[in-house]
């Protein structure tokens, strides 16, 4: 375990597992740089995170990157998170085209300098699959929750990250007649796999703590001035239907229509909200919660 500056960096159980196994197949040097790699990418996160004003409390270090827990308050965008996601990556890119110069310049040896090199790259291009809670899945799901509600897009992220980490766990697989299993890659696709299903399992957690991180959103948006995202919905409609057609960096008027589509009323976010937590009838339909003309 590591302290920097009041953020904890751990070394994930795998990569402590990997760190035993390579003293005793005698590549312990390589593995130390790819500890010093994985470090500089998250410390491209945390500086990023940083410079948005989260807090950053703790950081898992794992083989090909890391898993950041921040406390943004819910204050954050999908613009900041794609941000954040992104400056890991950045790194490995910075560092692979230093290794290059150090090459040309016959400061480091050619063969070192290669190793360095493909390590950044793999590691960076490995983190932009589009597979949570890796940076690629992180950047797709900043992006979908642009154009899709925030539950969906918690379930379909999840579903995504699950199927295409059970694809990288096939590929593993595939090379036991020919090159035999290529055990690093199965173990970490074992282990997206896990965490995309139990992410999936989650869901609900997860987009009850976004309904609970609402009211900074919506100062945000309303202090700044901002078009608000109109809901339609009839009258019949349950509370918790209706939440779930929240989207992550809009602010919402919900209209209410009678059976025969006419306007009865015209809700801001913060009444549903209230029913919903305040009043604990996220079952109950908006007509029997509120009084509609």
């Amino acid at each position: 375990m590591i302290k920097l500056r009041g953020i904890v960096f751990r070394l994930h159980p795998l990569f402590s597992l990997m760190m035993l196994v390579s003293v005793a197949t005698g590549f312990f040097v390589e593995l130390l740089t790819l500890f010093v790699i994985v470090l500089i990418h998250e410390l491209g996160h945390v500086a990023a995170a940083k410079s948005f004003g989260w807090n950053v409390i703790r950081v898992e270090l794992l083989p090909f990157g890391g898993v950041a827990e921040t406390e943004d308050r819910g204050r954050s965008s999908a613009f900041q998170e794609a941000a954040v996601a992104l400056a890991g990556p950045l790194q490995n890119a910075w560092m692979a085209l230093f290794a290059v110069v150090m090459s040309r310049l016959g400061i480091w040896d050619s063969g070192w300098c290669d190793y360095f090199m493909t390590a950044n790259m793999m590691i960076g291009l490995f983190n932009l699959l589009p597979v949570l809670p890796l940076d690629g899945g992180k950047v797709m799901q900043a992006l979908m929750s642009r154009w899709l509600p925030y539950y969906r897009t918690l379930l379909l992220c999840s579903l995504v990250s699950l199927l295409l980490a059970a694809v990288l766990a096939a590929a593993a697989l595939l090379g036991i007649r020919s090159s035999g299993i290529h055990l690093n890659l199965l173990v970490i696709a074992l282990f997206l796999v896990y965490s995309n299903w139990y992410s999936y399992r989650n869901v609900g957690f997860q987009f009850m703590r976004f309904l609970m991180n609402r009211e900074p959103v919506m100062e945000r948006l309303i202090d700044r001035g901002t078009l608000a995202q109109p809901i339609v919905i009839y009258r019949h409609r349950k509370i918790a239907e209706v939440v779930r057609l929240f989207m992550r960096d809009k602010y919402h008027l919900v209209y209410i229509l009678n059976d025969g589509g006419r306007i009865q009323a015209v809700l801001p976010e913060q009444k549903l909200l209230y029913a919903y937590f305040q009043l604990n009838r996220p079952g109950s339909a908006v007509s029997d919660v509120f009084v509609l003309e």
